[in-house]
């Protein structure tokens, strides 16, 4: 059965659409008026191997807050739906990555208890024109919304863009493997019967 939902929200400070097939090849098509946020769901799609797809319009004229928090929304809310019922998946996955001098390590459930455990302080308070800390914002969104128990730990960093480049990469990498499927798995691997 193909894993693949589509998306979309508006609201009186975004319009956003979405469409993702988990078993894709890395392709997308990404517009989201943040050209930084472009580049990382572009890497996030290529390093998961999810064909992706968005297309975003935000206050941005206000500032990203709305823009990157509703985009975390959207995108946990088709993980959630692309995953299913999550039969048959390894449903945990991590990742330690490198990127120069940045390491980061990534540790996710997708037990369907969304939350998100953060310990990363940037090296620089903003990236263009973005605030840093709206990492959090986009992050704690879509940990909430696809159900996702999220772990994101810097390990090491001087440099911002690295930083939040291989967390990214980190979160796609660590996806794709909690989403891959293992035939010994009957059903959703949790002695409750469910996620």
């Amino acid at each position: 059965m193909a894993r693949i939902a589509e998306i979309t929200r508006k609201t009186a400070e975004t319009d956003i659409t979405a469409k993702i097939n988990l078993d894709g090849e890395g392709r997308s098509v990404i517009s989201t008026g943040i050209p930084f946020m472009d580049h990382m769901l572009t890497l996030f799609a290529k390093h998961g191997f999810f064909d992706l797809e968005v297309s975003a319009k935000g206050d941005l004229e206000v500032d990203c807050h709305h823009t990157m928090e509703d985009l975390g929304i959207v995108l946990g809310e088709l993980l959630a739906r692309a995953a299913g019922d999550k039969a048959g998946i390894r449903r945990y996955g991590n990742f330690l990555l490198p990127m120069d001098e940045t390491l980061v390590m990534i540790a996710l459930d997708l037990s369907g208890r969304g939350g998100l455990y953060y310990d990363v302080t940037p090296p620089a308070a903003r990236l263009n024109n973005i605030d840093t800390r709206l990492f959090h914002e986009f992050f704690q969104a879509f940990a909430v919304k696809s159900g996702l128990n999220l772990h994101i730990r810097m390990i090491a960093s001087a440099e911002t863009h690295h930083l939040f480049e291989a967390i990214f990469k980190g979160v796609a990498k660590a996806l794709d493997q909690a989403l891959g499927s293992d035939g010994r798995i009957k059903g959703v691997l949790s002695t409750k019967g469910s996620l």
